[in-house]
């Protein structure tokens, strides 16, 4: 494909390819799952093509193995529409006792996957595709690398190009590829509102065959955008719902609801991280709340660039959003996981980079502006000090990522490193 732009999961899912029987990419639907699976694929069964859904379905109740039969990898999209595949794969893949045999797409999690997932310890690995970063999609210099950062983060250099008005056009339109490749700026940014009606409309309910009230969902989802990057409980969800909608809202239907979304990933939450501490401090271990693409927030709220740079409050929450996606982007070939901290007194650390060697770094997410990076450095400091040293490694580094601002650069007076988010790469 001549206007395909290469991601960052290209790398990794041919080294899991490698090593792996069968590899399952997972995301959000039109986050390019099926475009990126292709360019890895010796052959293809679409298992939602309409001509075929139904013979498909068939046939993997009566002769499934027919199904598998194709030059490998042999990439079978949207498999959760019939789950006795993912058995079918790993027998298989048992079977012919070697890797890169079948890649799995699917923009849906199967209900009763804890189950269905366990049996394929050993045989299979998973890969999450989200939204394309702002490196993926040209938007972002990438003269600042995350993985050098960990390797080396004394010397630091580099400029962006993103002014406010860019920036606020860039969240509202979303990683979306077929948003990215889109001239004209009206029909990009009607890719992530499409995307929020398909969800409260019908998605949400296909999730687990469970029909649901579109207008519920609506109202969820825009609560939920009102408390990205926050540790919200259900029960105020609730309260801010049932004000919302002059109704009596129970709270295990929002858990419901917030499953569903989760199972579609629309919401992937920030867990929190728990350090070894040189003082006594209580953490609070609840999930930050976070939409898998900034833009799926400002379509719920049905607000565009004008609006969020009228509104500076509301563009540094879905800034924090867009931030948090971009640094899991990065972050996925070094083996990292993307944490949050808060503690009882209210320190908090908006990311937490945490590798499988150990090493981490400490990042805070601001719009710009001298206060606000004076604030976000002295956060930084309090917590590194906070840190048992001698129980494990002092941070890799301290970084304050701004969504304005010309350069990256350390603080003189600290070491802190200020880098725009439109300087950044994996």
């Amino acid at each position: 494909m001549e206007d395909y732009k290469p991601r960052i999961a290209d790398q990794t899912l041919t080294d899991k390819l490698d090593a792996m029987g069968c590899v399952l990419i997972e995301g959000p639907k039109y986050c390019g799952k099926t475009t990126l699976a292709k360019r890895h694929a010796g052959s293809v069964l679409y298992m939602s093509d309409p001509d075929t859904r139904a013979q498909n379905i068939i046939m993997a109740q009566t002769n499934i193995s027919r199904l598998l039969q194709g030059a490998t990898p042999r990439l079978i999209d949207e498999w959760q529409l019939a789950p006795q595949i993912w058995d079918a794969v790993r027998k298989e893949v048992d079977r012919r006792n070697a890797d890169g045999q079948f890649i799995l797409t699917g923009s849906a999690v199967p209900p009763d996957s804890s189950e269905i997932f366990h049996s394929g310890a050993g045989r299979m690995s998973w890969l999450r595709l989200r939204t394309m970063s702002l490196w993926e999609s040209g938007e972002s210099t990438g003269h600042v690398s995350l993985s050098k950062l960990f390797r080396n983060s004394a010397e630091i250099d580099g400029e962006a190009h993103l002014d406010i008005d860019r920036l606020a056009f860039i969240i509202c339109r979303g990683g979306w590829p077929k948003a990215v490749m889109k001239t004209n700026e009206s029909s990009a940014l009607m890719q992530a509102e499409e995307y929020f009606e398909a969800v409260v409309r019908s998605d949400i309910s296909r999730a687990d065959n469970t029909t649901r009230n579109p207008e519920l969902a609506r109202r969820l989802m825009r609560t939920l955008a009102r408390n990205q990057g926050y540790q919200t409980p259900i029960s105020t969800l609730v309260q801010d719902i049932a004000g919302n909608g002059n109704s009596v809202i129970s709270v295990p239907t929002v858990n419901s609801y917030i499953n569903a979304l989760k199972s579609i990933f629309v919401i992937e939450d920030s867990i929190a991280w728990n350090p070894n501490l040189r003082s006594r401090t209580a953490v609070r271990t609840s999930d930050t709340r976070y939409f898998s693409d900034p833009s799926i927030a400002t379509a719920a709220l049905g607000i565009g660039p004008d609006d969020l740079i009228n509104d500076l409050a509301t563009l540094g929450l879905v800034l924090e959003t867009m931030c948090v996606r971009d640094i899991r982007i990065y972050a996925e070939p070094l083996r990292g996981t993307i944490y949050h901290y808060r503690d009882k007194n209210g320190l908090e650390c908006d990311a937490v980079i945490h590798l499988k060697n150990g090493k981490y770094g400490l990042v805070e997410i601001k719009l710009g502006g001298e206060k606000l990076i004076n604030e976000g450095a002295e956060n930084l400091r309090k917590l590194a000090d906070k840190i048992d040293t001698t129980r494990m490694p002092p941070p890799s580094f301290l970084m304050i990522i701004t969504g304005v601002g010309q350069y990256a650069y350390r603080r003189p007076e600290d070491g802190v490193l200020v880098v725009p988010i439109g300087a950044l790469r994996d």
